[in-house]
Parts: structure tokens; C-alpha cells; sequence
């Protein structure tokens, strides 16, 4: 083999490699995770560092890793071409070259590096960062060029950019992560509902009308203690003249001073209530309560009548789920009678309800309540049923012209893991 043939194979073995180390770069900062890039570089990390960097300018760095590519690929074929004439004559040698230097580029220079870089992209950015970063350097004239010839393009062809990342893709990046282990079903959960809490208005978590414990202005001390007794709630709403008219609320706490009840005039005990319509965002709600410093939203219609209120808590529950104190009777929305048939509390929300029963509903209503009067089109009496996507549910109790529990009898008994 003579010296001539052996450099030329020499040349192609290291045009090989770096082919290899474009391919696996390209690779390794299109799928790393920034976030893990970014705490190392936090702790001090060079090369973090510079990868990290590089990544923040990823079209010019795309761009050297594509240039540096084709380079020595372009290279490599022609010195193949080269070699194999000289071994094999001009037809044969130009045959052999082509696909011998296209099944080697393929393997190791393509498939082989970039499945190595995907499964460890972070590792390999690191590696790779300080010549890239010499590479950038070398060929920014060229990155330049070809820069403005994309600004060109995508001017004439008005081209636009998405560069940002909906509710649902975050959603979906959230079940992902969830489901890789990365987080478990709790804080997978609490990120769901930071995400989907811009979205949530005050008429999904109101607390309804026909539920509200309230008493005129003009009661007396008797009758609020006697109230606050029997509801055990830490506050109660009073109203002028009547439920459309909240004067206030007044706070247990307040209310009882001591060993006793509190000499002031209601009137002075009296805490300020904020006025806010149905589709106010509940993250824009929550600063008007933080600003006005009250703990308690009425929710009114479009015509200004109460339909409900909101509370901080309320607030809080859709970010954390339930808050319970020692006051507070637990609830249990889904009672199982036997292996077909179960309870449900009527006023659990419609989304829980699909989950626990594997079900898909397309509705408005955020109730369970809600959207079996919407399938009714009118107010059910105890007894009446319907039947769907093999769920038989049927009324078996209301108050106030609203269902309060519901019987559903399944054709299947529900996975214990629901």
C-alpha cells in the first residue's frame, strides 16, 4: 500500500469522525434539557456555561454545525472518489466510492453518533462545546451570509415564527414528565392547575346562591350566633335588603369576644365584601382580594343580581386542592354502594366526575349538577334517569330545585386505581 493511498485514507478516517461530531452535535443541542445545562452552569460549570451560551443562539449555531458538515462530507467523497480511482480505474473506482462512502457516512457518520447523542445530549454538549465555540468563530462570515439570506426568505416568502408555547403543549410537556418519573401524580397535579389557573373564572369555583348562609341586617346578636351554631361557619354574610343587596360579612371571631359576644353594633363588625361579574379571572380576582385586603368576592350576573361568592380559599383549593380544617365535615363525593352502583354528590365538579368514571363529556357546566339539568332541559323530579356511555344516572335527592345526590348504576364495576 503505498504512502499515497495511506493518506488519503488517514484524511477520510478524520473527516469521518468529525462528520460523526457534527451529526452528534446537532443532535445533542436540538434535544437537550436547558434546565439541567443551566443548574450545572449555576454550580460553576465551564463548559455548562459555553454550552448554554450556544444554545441561546441556536440558528447560529445550527448553522456552523451544518456548514462544518457538509464540508467534510463534500470532502470526504471526493478524496473516496480520488482513492478508488486510483485503485480501480475511472468507472469502477467512481461506482465503488460512491457507495462505499455513502453506506460508511451513513452509519458512522450519521446514525451511529446521533443515536449515541440522543441518549445522552447533555453529556455530549458538553464535550462538543468548546470547538463548536472555535468553529463559530472560524466560519462567522459565512453564518452571516447564509443569516441574511434567511431574513431574505422568510421576508419574501412572510414567513412568521410560533415561537411560543401553548396552554395544551405545557400541559402535555407536564403528563410527559409525569409519566418519565421525573415528577410524581401530586406535583404533576399542582402544575396542572398553576398552568390552567389563568383560565379559570369566578364562576367556576362560586360558591352558588341557593347555598349561601346569610342573614338580613337587621337581625339580632340572638339570631347570629344561632346561625353561626348551626353552620358552623367562620363567617356569615348580611344583607340590606335582601340577598342581591350584601352589606358585609361578619367574622366569628369578630363576632365573639372573650367569653361572650361582642357589645359593638353589628354595623362595626361589619368586614367589607369586593363585587366582581361571573367571568372575572380568579388570578385577577385573587389580587383584588389581596389589595382590598378582604377575604370574600360576591359574584354577581349580568344583572348585577348575586349568584354567588368566592373566598380566598376557594382560590387557594384550585391551586392546592381541598383545604380542611378541624371544622370542616369531610365530604365524600363518590360512595360506593356495591360493585355496579355508586352515589355521587351532585355539586363535585363535571371533570372529576369524567375522571373517576372514565368517561368523556363535552359540556360548559363545571358541576356534575349543571350539566344533568342541562340534559334534562328542565328541573328533574327524584326518580327520573338517563342513560350515558353505559352510565345509568338517576336522581335520587334535591333541595331548592337543585340535585343534590345521584345514583349511577354502571355495566361494569370502576377500577380501584380511579
Amino acid at each position: 500500500m503505498s504512502n499515497t493511498t495511506m493518506t488519503y485514507m488517514g484524511v477520510m478516517a478524520f473527516l469521518l469522525a468529525m462528520s460523526a461530531y457534527f451529526s452528534a452535535s446537532e443532535t445533542a443541542y436540538s434535544s437537550l434539557n436547558r434546565t439541567r445545562i443551566k443548574t450545572l452552569a449555576e454550580k460553576g460549570n465551564r463548559r455548562a456555561s459555553l454550552a448554554l451560551k450556544l444554545s441561546e443562539q441556536y440558528d447560529l449555531l445550527i448553522s456552523t454545525i451544518l456548514i462544518g458538515n457538509n464540508i467534510v462530507n463534500i470532502a470526504m467523497a471526493s478524496i473516496g472518489t480520488m482513492l478508488f480511482v486510483q485503485l480501480y480505474g475511472n468507472d469502477l473506482g467512481t461506482t465503488i466510492s460512491t457507495v462505499v462512502i455513502t453506506i460508511v457516512v451513513l452509519i458512522f457518520g450519521e446514525i451511529s453518533p446521533k443515536s449515541v447523542a440522543k441518549d445522552c445530549p447533555e453529556r455530549f454538549a458538553l464535550f462538543s462545546a468548546p470547538l463548536l465555540q472555535l468553529l463559530i468563530w472560524i466560519l462567522k462570515p459565512i453564518c452571516s451570509l447564509f443569516s441574511s439570506w434567511k431574513k431574505f426568505l422568510s421576508k419574501f416568502l412572510k414567513l412568521q415564527s410560533h415561537n411560543k408555547i401553548s396552554q395544551e403543549e405545557l400541559l402535555m410537556f407536564v403528563e410527559e414528565v409525569q409519566q418519565e418519573g421525573s415528577i410524581d401524580k401530586n406535583d404533576g397535579e399542582l402544575l396542572r392547575n398553576a398552568i390552567e389557573f389563568s383560565e379559570v373564572e369566578a364562576k367556576d369555583i362560586l360558591t352558588p346562591r341557593v347555598k349561601l348562609e346569610a342573614l338580613p341586617s337587621s337581625c339580632s346578636k340572638e339570631e347570629i350566633a344561632m346561625k353561626f351554631q348551626e353552620t358552623k361557619f367562620s363567617r356569615l354574610l348580611i344583607y340590606d335588603e335582601d340577598i342581591d343587596h350584601i352589606a358585609g360579612v361578619i367574622h366569628q371571631k369578630n363576632f365573639y369576644v372573650g367569653i361572650g359576644i361582642t357589645d359593638k353594633p353589628i354595623k362595626d363588625i361589619l368586614k367589607p365584601v369586593i363585587f366582581v361579574f361571573e367571568n372575572e379571572k380568579i388570578s385577577s380576582l385573587m389580587r383584588k382580594l389581596q389589595k382590598k385586603q378582604v377575604q370574600v368576592a360576591v359574584v354577581m350576573d349580568e344583572f348585577a343580581g348575586t349568584c354567588g361568592i368566592v373566598t380566598m380559599e376557594d382560590i387557594l383549593e384550585e391551586l392546592v386542592g381541598d383545604i380542611w380544617d378541624e371544622h370542616d365535615d369531610v365530604e365524600e363525593h363518590f360512595q360506593k354502594i356495591s360493585d355496579n352502583i355508586y352515589r355521587v354528590n351532585a355539586a363535585v365538579h363535571l371533570s372529576d366526575f369524567c375522571d373517576y368514571f372514565h368517561v368523556k363529556i363535552d359540556s360548559e357546566m363545571v358541576s356534575l349538577n349543571g350539566w344533568v339539568l342541562e340534559h334534562f332541559h328542565t328541573i328533574p323530579e327524584v326518580g327520573d334517569s338517563f342513560d350515558y356511555e353505559g352510565l345509568k344516572i338517576k336522581v335520587i335527592a334535591s333541595e331548592h330545585r337543585c340535585i343534590s345526590l345521584l345514583e349511577i348504576c354502571t355495566t361494569e364495576p370502576v377500577p380501584a386505581e380511579a
